[in-house]
């Protein structure tokens, strides 16, 4: 017998009035009634079965997104595909359905001065780019395995937060941010000359090995303080970002299982699908490919106005 049935029965049986029964069991009176008014009805109403199809297409996209998205980019997710519905009633259907991503773990740093002489700061915190290829960010973290340590070098583009290049090792060294380089030099067609690539002080990063593969594709290096998140920040939230929406929640039993779980992550869904407050709620890719078509759109047409 389910609870509402059973204030019934002790209104019939016994005469106990429904707001004692509601008090004793607590249970709020206004839904007790709801359920009431409801018996004897054959079908739910309209706005309770668009509120059952809106519950199923949340979980649907919550799940998708690896059990990440809060309500508003569940919220962008159902505008596109052709919801009506407010951030606050995605909001509210979220917290009913018990959807909700998990808190960050506190963070563990790598970094390790190194002894060569560190490049200067180029960037001061100012984390945008105005195109593709001007400003690269990199960091290292390390990731949990069963079988030990497992360390992930990256490399983001700020124009539209795409992670161009990394790398996994059982080693934290030079090699490894040097092959995360090489990743992203090779991502974007080997013509880089120019750009700035932002990064802590650690030893892997000042390394004679990464400085001159730097200088071989025309990289420009830019160095953060000692000790201060902040003057990387940029790398690091990418860093909390795989660490709680993806890594927090798996288990890996071996490196070899980290590494392409990791690697799937990265080009099946960060890079293609999950969206970002910074691209105006776009994944990296699209962010990318809507920009450059607007621009080939705007010079076609400046230089239609000149001819």
């Amino acid at each position: 017998m389910s609870v509402a049935a059973f204030i019934c029965s002790q209104k019939t049986d016994h005469g106990i009035d429904h707001a004692t029964s509601c008090r004793a069991l607590g249970v709020s009176q206004s839904w007790f009634y709801k359920w009431k008014n409801r018996i004897g009805q054959t079908a739910p109403t309209a706005r309770e079965q668009r509120r059952a199809r809106l519950d199923e297409e949340s979980k649907r996209l919550f799940a998708a997104s690896g059990g990440t998205y809060g309500s508003p980019r569940i919220t962008q997710d159902l505008h596109a595909e052709g919801w009506k519905v407010s951030e606050n009633t995605v909001a509210a259907r979220m917290a009913e359905l018990g959807l909700a991503g998990r808190p960050p773990k506190k963070r563990r740093s790598l970094t390790r001065q190194g002894k060569r002489r560190a490049a200067p700061d180029l960037v001061g915190r100012t984390f945008t780019a105005v195109a593709p290829d001007v400003l690269w960010v990199g960091d290292g973290t390390m990731i949990d395995t069963d079988e030990g340590p497992l360390y992930l070098a990256t490399v983001e583009d700020l124009f539209s937060r795409r992670l161009l290049g990394y790398a996994m090792s059982e080693h934290h060294d030079a090699a490894l941010t040097v092959a995360s380089l090489q990743m992203a030099v090779a991502t974007r067609g080997g013509i880089v000359d120019g750009v700035i690539f932002h990064s802590d002080r650690g030893s892997e990063y000042t390394a004679a090995r990464y400085q001159a593969e730097c200088c071989k594709h025309g990289v420009v290096q830019s160095m953060g303080r000692v000790g201060c998140a902040l003057d990387n920040a940029a790398a690091e939230a990418f860093n909390s970002t795989l660490k709680v929406e993806y890594v927090h929640r798996q288990r890996f039993r071996t490196r070899a299982e980290a590494r392409v779980k990791v690697a799937t992550w990265i080009t099946d869904f960060y890079n293609t699908r999950r969206r970002h407050s910074a691209n105006d709620g776009l994944s990296p890719i699209t962010f990318e490919r809507q920009m450059t078509e607007k621009r080939q759109t705007s010079t076609a047409l400046m230089r239609a106005a000149v001819a």
